[in-house]
């Protein structure tokens, strides 16, 4: 039998029996009392009308307000239950994370200090090579520098000794030394073949 036919069935053999309970006391008792009984019989008989009506429209309308109910629970559950695992797993991996925070965090340590010991030696080798090419281009700046110098002070003395001839030859030079000059010169000219 179904749960509705069940309840019809309980509630109709419930009635029942009140009805004959009441219908006994009322024949014991009998005339004014049986009037007011009758009046009580009735009301309940009303009340166990409304009443099974309303068995029976909960009856008829509640169980698949339940099943939607229960369902929808069901389906919270399994959700739950679904996010929960997800959490679960979110949560062993921030753990197995964490666990080898400490390893990364190491590693990133030895990584960075071989990188920086690289980085240093890279920069000394390039200060190196700076040094030694500044050194070549200091060499070849002073070589130049030097040859520029001797030149220089070549043309000064050239220059001096120029300055100090002519000085002399301005002092010694008097017009009677020059006509002896020339006169030596012309007697020397005398004496050579054409």
């Amino acid at each position: 039998m179904t749960r509705n036919r069940c309840v019809a069935l309980a509630t109709g053999v419930l009635l029942v029996l009140f009805l004959a309970v009441v219908g006994a006391q009322a024949a014991e008792e009998g005339g004014h009392a049986a009037t007011e009984r009758a009046t009580g019989i009735f009301k309940w008989i009303n009340f166990a009308i409304v009443a099974s009506v309303i068995v029976w429209v909960f009856g008829k309308l509640l169980p698949p307000v339940f099943r939607k109910r229960a369902e929808a629970v069901s389906s919270a559950i399994t959700n739950a239950t679904s996010a929960k695992a997800a959490a679960d797993a979110q949560l062993r991996d921030a753990e197995t994370r964490l666990a080898n925070l400490q390893k990364e965090v190491a590693e990133l340590r030895a990584f960075a200090e071989r990188e920086s010991a690289a980085e240093v030696e890279r920069l000394r080798a390039a200060t190196q090579s700076d040094v030694q090419k500044i050194a070549v281009a200091v060499k070849a700046e002073v070589e130049a520098a030097e040859r520029a110098a001797r030149l220089e002070l070549k043309a000064l003395a050239a220059n001096l000794a120029v300055d100090g001839a002519e000085s002399l030859l301005v002092k010694q030079l008097t017009p009677k030394a020059q006509e002896s000059l020339i006169s030596n010169f012309v007697k020397s000219l005398e004496g050579r073949p054409n």
